[in-house]
């Protein structure tokens, strides 16, 4: 991988994205170019609140604009001031970090299943397949949320001409359930030759979605979530068991791992 970059970058365009989730445009960032599906970034925010930076994964990323993507939803107190960021404003932001994900050949038949705030990761990667010539139609993509309003940019990842597939508890919009049920489905009708799994989101659905490409031989990645004080391996805070006895770095050795390839 590349050596990181570090730099202040300028906020561009800040979109409130309903329901606690925002979405912000960041400028000047020679690091973009480097930039792929499954990296993430550390960002400093311009204030003394808080001491270390937040990780988020890359939305998306102009190479001939300088300029990167995040989304986010407010949890605590970092995301909450992040939300008060304002066009003109500065972040300090080091990246790209971590591992990203393995794209897929021609020929496979890519399954995507997000949950929540993974979505956006999966929304780059999909972006990015296609741009590079795979064919849109050989992307399913399931977006499971708890309602209505946790299945965000709809539009834009419709208009990518993928198959896209809305799944939400309460039924709201798409059908009612958990994501991983139809993905199952989905499976067992086809068999698992000629698919590639990727997912991102909450942890009992990453383990969902691992225990089902164990279980039917499908291959694939996950992109875990984990704190990451340090993003580059040192402080050793984000550390999870591997399932052959060893210990991984998700901020190092991740965030995308293969599937079976972690005890969840």
């Amino acid at each position: 991988m590349k050596k990181p970059t570090c730099a202040d970058t300028f906020v561009i365009k800040k979109t409130n994205l309903r329901n606690n989730y925002y979405g912000l445009t960041l400028s000047s960032f020679p690091g973009a170019r480097h930039c792929r599906p499954g990296h993430f970034l550390h960002i400093k925010l311009p204030c003394t609140e808080i001491l270390f930076r937040r990780a988020m994964s890359v939305a998306g990323a102009s190479s001939a604009r300088n300029e990167i993507d995040i989304i986010f939803k407010v949890y605590g107190r970092g995301t909450a001031l992040m939300a008060k960021l304002r066009k003109g404003d500065t972040v300090n932001v080091l990246g790209p970090l971590g591992k990203p994900f393995t794209p897929p050949s021609r020929k496979e038949r890519v399954v995507m299943v997000a949950g929540g705030v993974g979505f956006p990761p999966l929304m780059f990667l999909a972006e990015d397949l296609i741009a590079r010539g795979h064919d849109p139609k050989q992307i399913e993509f399931f977006y499971g949320g708890r309602t209505r309003a946790d299945i965000l940019k709809q539009t834009r990842i419709r208009n990518l001409g993928v198959h896209f597939h809305a799944v939400t508890e309460d039924g709201s919009i798409g059908r009612r359930g958990l994501v991983t049920a139809p993905v199952e489905e989905f499976v067992e009708a086809h068999g698992p030759d000629g698919i590639r799994l990727y997912s991102c989101g909450p942890l009992p659905m990453l383990k969902a979605v691992n225990d089902l490409g164990m279980a039917r031989g499908v291959a694939g990645e996950l992109s875990l979530e984990a704190p990451m004080p340090c993003g580059i391996g040192v402080c050793l805070g984000c550390v999870v068991e591997r399932v052959d006895g060893g210990h991984s770095r998700v901020c190092m050795d991740g965030p995308v791992f293969d599937i079976g390839e972690i005890a969840l």
